[in-house]
């Protein structure tokens, strides 16, 4: 029988040079045999120095060969990345939500989110904050994916800024988005209690969304503080809030708009097809090509929409997300397109120019 206690000393005082050999052959010999070479070791106690133990590098070579060769791609590392942040958030929260935008960013979370539960579907359902201002066909969408992931999906209107009469062209950008989407969001999240809420949000989409953690705690009043943010150390997440505090989780933080476009192409991802290049009526306003989406479209005295070939490369409310002319109509297009760019997405979104750092003070209020 082996001695634990004679195990532990020579385990205690046996130096090696390659240590992750010594836990290699631990692991492929079995218990007798490890503990009858650590036994073996020629070990001299009255000796104040521990021996080194000079690796045969044939053996570790043999028994490094066997073991599976099994590497992921970049677009693999981050997709186990995000399912791991989505399976925790499920086990550690009462109440989770996924916000669902309707964007390529929230079709690649909501995949990724049935790829972790398969073949169940996500223990939690979708949300859309619906400022009644979004394209047409990304209703559509919206509809058309939540029946075909299995799963509950919550519509919620500011209705108070619908009686009011609150709209991009009457209010402005910054008020429009404040009563039809912070505020909206805020009710829904006290309204169905959530404690976590899922977000597409990167961190190369803009400046304020680099510096927020996976895990972005939010207090009671659901703001957030760039100053007092949790540490992140090895994956590891704090997932601990009071009564009436909440998280909000971003999976895709460490992806780029570039390896959202690959995913998409080798996964057969659905996305909506405003992203894809078609002729559509726009006007030119403030430098941003404008989509006439429906009759609400206020027209200046002689202007008269244009027919061109664009697309989008982010998507929002219709008369606040601008459009880039583009050839770019499948996948392999879109992705040359990535390669080549030097502008930012979020270029095109109207609300991240009221002011300098307005998103940050629009999170800092509450905002996704």
């Amino acid at each position: 029988m082996r001695s634990s206690a004679g195990f532990n000393t020579a385990y205690n005082f046996i130096e090696l040079k390659n240590f992750h050999l010594f836990f290699l052959i631990l692991y492929h010999l079995s218990d007798n045999l490890a503990a009858s070479m650590v036994a073996c070791a020629n070990f001299n106690r009255r000796s104040s120095q521990a021996l080194v133990i000079e690796p045969d590098n044939s053996f570790e070579e043999r028994m490094m060969n066997q073991l599976p060769e099994h590497r992921l791609t970049h677009l693999k590392q981050l997709e186990a990345e995000s399912i791991h942040i989505i399976r925790e958030v499920a086990a550690e929260f009462d109440n989770p939500v996924m916000l669902y935008s309707i964007g390529k960013d929230s079709s690649v979370m909501l995949h990724l989110a049935r790829k972790a539960f398969y073949p169940g579907n996500p223990p939690f359902p979708l949300m859309h904050v619906d400022t009644t201002w979004k394209f047409k066909e990304m209703i559509k969408f919206r509809d058309k994916m939540a029946d075909e992931a299995g799963m509950d999906l919550i519509v919620h209107i500011n209705q108070e800024g619908v009686d009011m009469g609150v709209g991009p062209f009457t209010h402005g950008s910054a008020k429009h988005t404040d009563i039809m989407k912070t505020q909206s969001l805020k009710q829904a999240l006290n309204k169905y209690k959530f404690d976590a809420a899922f977000g597409g949000a990167r961190r190369d989409e803009e400046k304020s969304r680099a510096k927020e953690r996976v895990f972005s705690f939010r207090d009671s009043n659901h703001r957030w503080d760039p100053k007092n943010q949790r540490p992140e150390l090895w994956n590891i997440y704090n997932t601990r809030v009071d009564k009436g505090e909440s998280i909000r989780v971003f999976p895709l933080s460490n992806w780029t708009e570039l390896d959202i476009w690959q995913y998409i192409y080798l996964e057969s991802i659905p996305i909506v097809p405003l992203y894809y290049s078609a002729v559509r009526p726009v006007v030119e306003r403030d430098g941003m090509l404008i989509m006439v989406d429906d009759e609400r479209m206020p027209l200046g005295e002689g202007e008269q929409p244009m027919m061109k070939s664009i697309r989008f490369r982010t998507l929002g409310c219709y008369p606040l997300t601008g459009a880039v002319e583009s050839e770019a109509d499948t996948l392999p297009d879109i992705i040359q397109e990535m390669l080549l760019t030097t502008t930012s997405e979020r270029q095109g979104r109207a609300i991240d120019h009221d002011s300098a750092g307005s998103m940050e003070q629009k999170k800092i209020e509450g905002y996704f």
